[in-house]
C-alpha cells in the first residue's frame, strides 16, 4: 500500500528511540504527518478511524516521555492503538491491517514488545497496569506503568474495581483518562493547564510531602490539611471522585497541545504512587468528516479519503448485504420495533452498542423503553432480570463476544430464577477482521449447559424474525444467535409468527449421508448436499435439540454430520452425540465446527474456507470419513 502523504519525519521513525531523537518543536509536524498517514492508510484497509485520529498527540507524547518498551503502556480496548503501532515499527504493516496474516487491529503481546497487554474488550487496562506495577515492585525493578482508558470504558464496573484496589496499594502507576466526549467535564482553557502543570511539578509535590511529614505528629492537623487540600482542588478540578479512590488527580489538559502534554507527562513520570491524568481529546481530530460524525467514522470499511465515507451501510470490513437484502442486525431492529408496538411490556437494552446492534430506530420510536446502560454487560443482564421480575419483557441486544462478560449474571440472576429475559445475540460465529477477541466462537457451548434456557440459530433472515418472536413468546430465558452480515437472502415477513419449540426441518432428502446444520451452516450444507446427494436438516434449535429428527436420520443414513460455526467442544455436535448415546443410536457421527484454538483475523469467507467450513471443505471431510467407513464396514441399507 502506498499513500499520498509526504511524511519526511514519519518516514524516519522506526521505533520510539527514533522519536525521542526529534526536537520538541518537530512534534507538531510529526503529528500532522501521522494523522495524514492514518487517514490514507485506513481508507485503503478499513478499520477504526475517529478514535485513532483523536489520540495522535497523546501517543507521540507518551512514547516521547516514557522509556518504552521498558516502561509499560497499556491501551484500553485498542481502538486508539494505530498511532502506537506506527510509532513502534509497524508502519509498513498497516498495509495489511486486520487482514489474514497481517497485523491485528488491536495491541497483541505476540506482535510487538511494545504491546504490553493484549486487548480488544474494554475496561481491562487499569487492572492489567496495576498487576504490572506491583510485579515490578515485587521484583525490585524500576519501571513506569501507564494505563490509557477512554471515558466510555471508564463507565464499566471493572475499571472502578481496579481503581478501588489500586488506591490502597500505593502502586507506582499512572491512569490516563482519554476523555473524547467531554462526558466528565466541559472543555477548559489555559487556567486548568497552568494549574495542572503546577500541581505535577516537583516543587508542589515536595511541599505536599514536607507538609504531611510535619503534620504527621499531629493527626488532627494532618486530617484538616488533607481536607483543605481536597476542597481547594475540588473547586478548581473535577477530580474529587478519583482522589477518593486514592489517586492524585491532575487535569483536565488539552490532549492535542504538546505544550501541555509533554511537561505534564514528564512531571507525572517522575512522581510515585497512583496518579490520574485527565486528558481532553477530540474524536476524529484533523479530518473534518470524522469530527462531524465520529460515530460513523468509528469503524469504517474502505473509502475515498478525499470524498469520505459514502456508504453508511457498509461495515468496518467493507461488507454489507447484497442488493435487496438486509443484514441480520437490521432484521432484529425491524422486529424489535414491530414487537414493541404490539406488546407494551417490551423493553430494549444495549450495553453501549445502539448502532451496532440495530437499536437506532427503536431508541427513536420508543425512547422511554430504550436503555443504553453503557459498557456494563453484567449490569445490563441483571437490570433486565429486575425488569422481568416486575412483569416487563426485556430484550438484551448484545454481541456474542460481549455476552461472555455477563455469564455469571445470565446463570445466577436470569436462568436460576427462570425469568423471561430474551437475548438477541449478534455476531455469533466468526466476525472477520476484528479477530480472536471479537469472534463469537464459544456461545453455543457456554449457553448449552445452562438450565431453563432455549437457544436458537436461524438459517436465514425470515427464520431469524420468527425465532425472535418465538423467544419473546416464552415465559422463560431464551436466546437467538445470529451471525454478522446477511444470510441466505430470504426476505423476512412482517408478521410475528412463532416456530414450534425444539423442532428442526428436513430441507433436502438424500442418501447415505445426513448433514445436520445449525444457523449459518445451513447454506454451505445445502451446497455440499447437492454435491454429495446428502440429506440436509436445518436443526433450528440448539436447545432443546430435535431428538426425534436425529433418530430418524440416524436410522436411515450411513453417516451423520453435524455442522456449526462454534467451538466443537461443548457445542451442538457434542449434544447430538449425547442424544444418540441416550437413545442407543450407533450411526457414525462426524462433527464439524471450530477447532480448539483461537482463530486469528481475516475475512469471514477466508477463515471458514481455511477451517473446512465452506461447502468444499464439508464435501472433502465427508468423503474422507466415508472412505474410512467403507474400509471398515459394508454399506448399510436404509
Amino acid at each position: 500500500m502506498t499513500t499520498a502523504c509526504p511524511c519526511p519525519l514519519l518516514a524516519g521513525i522506526h521505533s520510539p528511540d527514533d522519536l525521542r531523537q526529534l526536537e520538541r518543536g518537530q512534534l507538531p509536524q510529526l503529528a500532522a504527518e501521522l494523522r495524514a498517514f492514518l487517514i490514507e492508510s485506513v481508507a485503503q484497509t478499513g478499520g477504526h478511524l475517529s478514535s485513532n485520529l483523536g489520540t495522535v498527540e497523546l501517543a507521540i507524547a507518551l512514547h516521547y516521555v516514557f522509556d518504552t518498551p521498558h516502561d509499560r503502556l497499556v491501551w484500553d480496548v485498542g481502538h486508539q492503538g494505530y498511532a502506537h503501532k506506527i510509532l513502534t515499527g509497524r508502519r509498513a504493516g498497516m498495509a495489511r491491517l486486520r487482514m489474514k496474516d497481517g497485523i491485528s487491529g488491536f495491541p497483541r503481546r505476540d506482535e510487538s514488545p511494545y504491546d504490553a497487554f493484549g486487548v480488544g474488550h474494554s475496561s481491562t487496562s487499569i487492572s492489567a497496569a496495576l498487576g504490572m506495577a506491583l510485579a515490578a515492585k515485587e521484583k525490585g525493578e524500576t519501571r513506569k506503568t501507564a494505563a490509557i482508558i477512554g471515558d466510555g470504558a471508564m463507565s464499566a464496573g471493572m475499571a472502578f474495581e481496579a481503581m478501588n484496589n489500586a488506591g490502597v496499594t500505593d502502586a507506582d502507576m499512572l491512569v490516563i483518562l482519554n476523555d473524547n466526549e467531554m462526558s466528565i467535564s466541559p472543555p477548559v482553557g489555559a487556567l486548568n493547564t497552568i494549574l495542572t502543570r503546577m500541581m505535577t511539578g516537583r516543587t508542589f509535590n515536595a511541599a505536599r510531602k514536607v507538609g504531611r511529614h510535619m503534620l504527621g505528629a499531629a493527626p488532627p492537623l494532618l486530617e484538616l490539611a488533607r481536607r483543605a487540600e481536597e476542597h481547594l482542588k475540588g473547586m478548581i478540578t473535577p477530580g474529587a471522585l478519583f482522589e477518593e479512590f486514592g489517586f492524585h488527580y491532575y487535569g483536565p489538559i488539552d490532549g492535542h497541545d504538546f505544550g501541555a502534554l509533554l511537561p505534564t507527562l514528564a512531571n507525572l513520570r517522575a512522581l510515585k504512587g497512583p496518579r490520574f491524568l485527565h486528558v481532553l481529546t477530540r474524536k476524529g481530530k484533523g479530518y473534518a468528516q470524522a469530527e462531524t460524525d465520529p460515530v460513523l467514522y468509528h469503524g469504517v470499511g474502505k473509502f475515498d479519503a478525499k470524498a469520505g465515507v459514502r456508504d453508511a451501510n457498509a461495515d468496518i470490513d467493507g461488507a454489507r448485504a447484497a442488493p435487496n437484502e438486509i443484514t441480520y442486525t437490521q432484521v432484529f431492529g425491524d422486529w424489535l420495533c414491530d414487537m414493541a408496538a404490539a406488546d407494551a411490556r417490551l423493553v430494549g437494552i444495549t450495553p453501549a452498542m445502539r448502532e451496532g446492534s440495530g437499536l437506532t430506530r427503536f431508541a427513536r420510536q420508543f425512547p422511554t423503553r430504550y436503555h443504553d446502560v453503557g459498557i456494563a454487560e453484567q449490569h445490563a443482564v441483571t437490570f433486565a432480570a429486575g425488569l422481568a421480575c416486575e412483569g416487563m419483557k426485556p430484550v438484551v441486544a448484545i454481541y456474542s463476544t460481549f455476552l461472555q462478560r455477563a455469564y455469571d449474571q445470565l446463570i445466577h440472576d436470569v436462568a436460576l430464577q427462570n425469568l423471561p429475559v430474551m437475548f438477541a445475540i449478534d455476531r455469533g460465529g466468526l466476525v472477520g477482521a476484528d479477530g480472536a477477541t471479537h469472534h463469537g466462537s464459544l456461545d453455543l457451548s457456554f449457553l448449552n449447559c445452562v438450565p431453563n434456557l432455549t437457544l436458537m440459530a436461524p438459517a436465514d433472515e425470515d427464520e431469524c424474525r420468527r425465532m425472535l418472536s418465538t423467544a419473546f413468546s416464552l415465559d422463560a430465558p431464551a436466546a437467538v444467535r445470529y451471525p454478522r452480515g446477511g444470510g441466505m437472502g430470504v426476505k423476512p415477513g412482517d408478521d410475528l409468527r412463532t416456530l414450534p419449540i425444539g423442532k428442526g426441518v428436513l430441507l433436502r432428502q438424500g442418501a447415505e449421508v445426513a448433514l445436520l446444520a445449525f444457523g449459518s451452516m445451513v447454506a454451505p450444507a445445502l451446497a455440499a448436499g447437492e454435491t454429495l446427494n446428502a440429506s440436509v436438516a436445518n436443526m433450528r434449535f440448539v436447545k432443546p435439540l430435535d431428538g426425534d429428527l436425529i433418530e430418524q436420520l440416524a436410522n436411515s443414513h450411513r453417516l451423520l454430520v453435524s455442522l456449526e460455526e462454534n467451538a466443537l467442544i461443548g457445542g451442538a455436535g457434542s449434544e447430538i452425540a449425547r442424544i444418540m448415546r441416550e437413545r442407543g443410536l450407533d450411526a457414525p457421527l462426524l462433527t464439524l465446527g471450530l477447532p480448539d484454538r483461537f482463530i486469528d483475523h481475516g475475512k469471514q469467507e477466508e477463515l471458514l474456507a481455511e477451517l473446512g467450513l465452506d461447502a468444499r471443505g464439508i464435501v472433502r471431510a465427508v468423503r474422507q470419513r466415508l472412505l474410512l467407513l467403507r474400509r471398515r464396514t459394508p454399506a448399510r441399507r436404509g
